[in-house]
């Protein structure tokens, strides 16, 4: 969740850092602070709230040296205040580290520390990482991390520097951390995006690994202490892509990138003739027997949408558990059953865990990933990448539809290779599939009747969201975009539950966003929503161009290009993000960045 970036070399260290910091706002933004080395000296610089407090501050106080540790934070352990800022510094001053994850015997630790004379002057669990090290530290500053780190439980991207040195050490134990190589100058940072603007080539830290890291040379350990090569990866991603490019929020860039998105996922991965698709997978799904999708939060919605394409197209048993809560529940695992993990980041600690859980079980593990490298990249049998380029807003939106789209691929895949899917359906499909980028180019250009639609929702007490079918998924999506950067209360339901409990809190306070695309249920909606307007409920629905049965349903009508039901999930989300987006605007919130959020939940 917290934003790391270091850096050893000739520039100017501090501004390398800060520029980073910039870049990885998005992961924590409750503080932020930089300590930079400089002839055996350290200055350290911390300010509480959001990055341009730290900016202020080193317009007006220069962070000398080539060597310099930042980071922004997301508060689990104690206030977003200057002392429970990052970077944490040794009594003596002179050793000093920033840490992602939790530590979960700090509390242990710290009564062990302070009995031997320590002094905190924080309430967070990781400034007793600074004194751990501290008290082994015997003039090496390697082998006093990897002491120190035999005493610590719980997860950690670890980086620490010593006044007296050249060089950085870092550590990894579950959160992730990147090393950048440069020619006579490295970088350090918890996400690539951090490194875009200086270098393409990277090693990913895996679990156990500690590295020191010099201006000419990056050393690597493994667990065991003896060194190990550099595995190089390659970033395909460019500096511009992770830039607002002009636009006011990354959000709103993202929703508008979806259409290339799309483009890229499914680019040549349909064969010759059009009814099957290629993918560059080596599981065979001749060797399972049912799928289990383990996602969190927008992802987990994505994978509601994938089960309804594996099972209608490929006819295999398919269920969606959230990953939080996936192995706590005793799951019933196989060599039979594929795991499928599904993340942007590829980070997501509840999905990684979860991953574990089934590989101890013995079931085989996909991935449907963003990011090449990530821990879940290097920890499941097989990987389907979703190819939407870096994703820099909190709320997610571009890697959602790509997300369907690799689900949708999947299906095919999955029902052609066991035989439940027909040349000719599969052709079909995939024909549709095809349009999925031009009618999503067609929705954003109906933006203004989003932006006219939103004065809906002026004073509303709380909005419910309703859908069936596979729109379930997506109504479930719509509230959860709504609540992340609006604030406002916002519940979603199977429309034909709306009877069952719901209904009790329709009146002219509540309005109802109700999804009705044309499809087998589509009557039966507008039999639901004659029951919402009969309780004096104001309706926003969004439905099929040419539904002119949808007009004394609803008092505000947004439309999408007519597709199939199952295809239609792709098309509503994209209203659904505007009207999100454009709410939040009207109420001044922080789109980007909004209150309590990150965008990789690195801790449990």
């Amino acid at each position: 969740m917290c934003g790391i970036t270091s850096y050893v070399g000739p520039r100017d260290a501090a501004s390398v850092v800060l520029d980073g910091l910039t870049r990885l706002e998005y992961r924590g933004y409750d503080s932020a602070g930089i300590v930079s080395f400089d002839a055996g000296t350290t200055t350290t610089l911390k300010r509480a709230g959001k990055l341009a407090n730290l900016q202020s501050a080193m317009a007006e106080q220069h962070l000398p040296g080539h060597r310099a540790v930042g980071h922004t934070r997301w508060a689990t352990h104690g206030r977003p205040t200057n002392e429970n800022a990052h970077p944490h510094v040794s009594e003596d001053g002179r050793l000093a580290l920033v840490h992602n994850g939790i530590i979960e015997n700090h509390a242990e630790l710290r009564n062990r520390l302070e009995a031997l004379g320590h002094v905190f002057t924080s309430e967070t669990d990781s400034e007793t990482l600074v004194h751990l090290i501290e008290e082994h530290d015997e003039g090496d500053l390697l082998t006093a991390v990897q002491e120190a780190l035999k005493q610590v439980e719980g997860a950690y991207a670890l980086v620490v520097a010593h006044a007296e040195g050249e060089g950085i050490v870092v550590a990894r134990a579950t959160s992730p951390l990147v090393i950048g190589l440069g020619d006579g100058e490295q970088f350090i940072a918890s996400d690539v995006s951090a490194l875009l603007p200086y270098t393409d080539r990277v090693v990913y830290l895996s679990d156990g690994e500690v590295a020191v890291v010099n201006e000419t040379a990056v050393t690597l350990y493994g667990p065991d202490g003896a060194e190990r090569s550099l595995d190089v990866d390659v970033i395909d991603w460019d500096a511009d892509a992770a830039d607002k490019g002009g636009w006011p929020h990354y959000m709103l860039k993202e929703i508008y990138e979806q259409p290339t998105v799309l483009q890229n996922t499914l680019a040549e991965r349909f064969n010759e003739a059009g009814d099957d698709v290629t993918l560059d997978l080596t599981l065979d799904p001749a060797t399972f027997d049912r799928i289990v999708v383990v996602a969190a939060g927008t992802a987990s919605y994505a994978g509601m949408v994938g089960e309804a394409f594996l099972e209608r197209l490929a006819r295999i048993p398919c269920e969606v558990q959230v990953a939080s809560e996936f192995r706590y529940a005793e799951p019933i695992l196989d060599e039979r059953t594929l795991v499928v993990a599904v993340s942007q980041s590829g980070e997501t600690i509840d999905t990684l865990e979860a991953v574990r859980e089934a590989k101890r079980a013995g079931a085989k593990t996909l991935a449907i990933l963003n990011v090449r490298g990530s821990s879940i990249a290097r920890e499941v049998d097989d990987i389907l990448y979703i190819h939407a380029g870096p994703e820099i807003g909190v709320a997610s939106t571009k890697a959602y539809l790509a997300m369907l789209a690799a689900f949708a691929l999947l299906a095919v895949w999955v029902g052609r290779t066991r035989g439940a899917l027909d040349a000719e359906r599969a052709k079909a499909w995939i024909e549709e599939l095809r349009t999925a980028p031009a009618r999503v180019e067609e929705v954003l250009q109906r933006r203004p009747a989003v932006q006219d639609a939103v004065p809906l929702l002026d004073d509303a007490r709380g909005v419910l969201y309703l859908g069936r079918g596979v729109n379930v998924a997506s109504a479930f999506e719509g509230a959860l975009k709504l609540k992340e950067i609006t604030y406002l209360h916002a519940e979603a339901y199977p429309t034909g539950e709306m009877k069952h409990g719901p209904i009790a809190l329709i009146d002219a306070a509540t309005p109802v966003v109700a999804l009705a695309p044309e499809g087998r249920l589509h009557a039966k909606t507008l039999s639901n929503l004659q029951e919402v307007r009969a309780r004096d409920g104001r309706v926003l629905a969004i439905a099929s161009d040419g539904d002119e049965a949808i007009a004394s349903h609803a008092d505000v009508i947004l439309t999408v290009p007519r597709t199939s039901e199952l295809l239609s999930p792709m098309l509503l989300a994209v209203p659904m993000q505007l009207l999100a987006y454009e709410t939040a605007v009207r109420l001044g919130r922080d789109v980007d960045q909004p209150r309590n959020l990150a965008k990789s939940v690195t801790v449990e």
